[in-house]
């Protein structure tokens, strides 16, 4: 009987020895896991540190990084999760120490955003808050995106990323400090090379292809080509003359151009709205035939002539033998740049694309005016005017033929 007792002395003993050894000693910094035991209030947890032999608290704001309402939207009774020790309390009617699961959780979150950082890893994070300098994203930790760094394009009102998901690449990272700086601008301009060479490699010079005016300057309009931007140089808008591409143009409208060239290497595209539009020389001898009389508009005056406008894009010639019955040394002397004037079409060339006009021919000869035979010296244009040395004397030699067979 005294034997049997003493066994079960011996074998108390050793239950309660192997139980003290079992509890592990908890000290701050330590890494525990922890049981939720009760949740007081919704402000706190109440946690049983596994092999501590004691208890712990979770304030409400050492649950989570991320915003919540009730602490169990984080943790509920029974569950078992990693906890930092923070502090031991001095008040231990509610636990002996202050536990944290947010710094738990940040500490792997830095380990994660480490390693993608560290392979360039883009990631995925809701916009918490527009703040004048840029947005504060919830990456799990705190990160911030410079106003810099937003977007490709110029932003004023950062207010309309608040809660959407966007993708980041990871600048700058340094834990220590909880320094995270992001850029969304970095992603955009990465995806827009992709498309834009995947749009480069579709386009061929010649085609005529749909785009939207992105974007107008006062040389010209920037046209979207789905990924990639062409431009449209002031020049070739239209064979009318334009001032400001937006007289004719607004940014959203949608036209046909054609592709003038493409350089790979810079990514640069030329394109014409003008060579998708019929030419202003179509047609030219029905809407200009030979004794035709039209409108036109004084553009140019030289030594030799004047050059009328009939047709936006279609000029003529009014040699200065054609100006007036009466004799004018040169064309400024009855003429002005800008003139309205009436002319009858002499001669008609849609292959060279050329006009011959004449003023006098429209007017009635005054009455006893002879005229008289000299011989004219003329310049030629200094510029490609599409008329030779014989159109531009032709008219004179002419009259000069007909007074000599009288």
């Amino acid at each position: 009987m005294t034997e049997h007792v003493e066994k079960q002395e011996v074998e108390a003993t050793e239950t309660m020895m192997d139980a003290m050894n079992s509890v592990q000693e908890v000290n701050i910094g330590d890494i525990v896991k922890g049981e939720i035991l009760k949740i007081q209030d919704n402000k706190q947890a109440i946690v049983g540190i596994i092999g501590g032999g004691v208890e712990g608290v979770i304030p409400f704001n050492e649950l989570s990084a991320s915003p919540f309402e009730n602490v169990t939207d984080i943790v509920n009774v029974g569950d078992v999760v990693d906890l930092v020790v923070i502090k031991p309390i001095m008040d231990k009617e509610n636990g002996s120490f202050l536990l944290s699961k947010r710094r738990i959780d940040a500490k792997k979150v830095w380990e994660d955003i480490q390693k993608d950082f560290e392979n360039g890893t883009i990631i995925e994070a809701p916009v918490t808050d527009a703040v004048k300098g840029g947005l504060v994203v919830d990456a799990g930790v705190r990160g911030f995106v410079p106003a810099s760094m937003v977007d490709a394009h110029f932003v004023d009102d950062f207010s309309v990323y608040k809660g959407q998901t966007l993708r980041f690449k990871i600048v700058e990272i340094e834990p220590s400090e909880n320094r995270l700086i992001l850029s969304h601008k970095a992603v955009v301009e990465a995806e827009k090379e992709v498309a834009k060479k995947e749009v480069l490699a579709k386009l061929v010079e010649g085609d005529t292809v749909t785009g939207t005016v992105a974007r107008l300057t006062n040389f010209g309009a920037f046209i979207d080509l789905g990924g990639v931007d062409g431009l449209v140089h002031i020049s070739q808008i239209s064979y009318d003359h334009v001032k400001n591409p937006a007289d004719v143009l607004t940014v959203g409208d949608s036209v046909e151009v054609k592709i003038l060239s493409i350089d790979t290497e810079t990514g640069r595209i030329s394109l014409s709205i003008k060579d998708t539009q019929p030419g202003p020389w179509d047609n030219i001898e029905e809407r200009a035939a030979i004794g035709m009389t039209l409108t036109g508009t004084v553009k140019r005056l030289t030594s030799f002539g004047a050059f009328v406008e009939v047709y936006p894009g279609v000029e003529g010639l009014v040699h200065i033998s054609q100006i007036s019955h009466n004799h004018i040394a040169t064309p400024h002397e009855v003429l002005h740049e800008g003139d309205e004037i009436q002319v009858k079409v002499l001669d008609v060339n849609p292959d060279d694309q050329r006009l011959s006009l004449s003023i006098k021919a429209l007017q009635e000869k005054p009455a006893g005016l002879k005229e008289k035979e000299e011989i004219v010296e003329y310049e030629l244009p200094e510029e490609d005017t599409g008329f030779t040395l014989g159109d531009i004397l032709g008219e004179q030699l002419s009259d000069m033929t007909t007074e000599d067979d009288q």
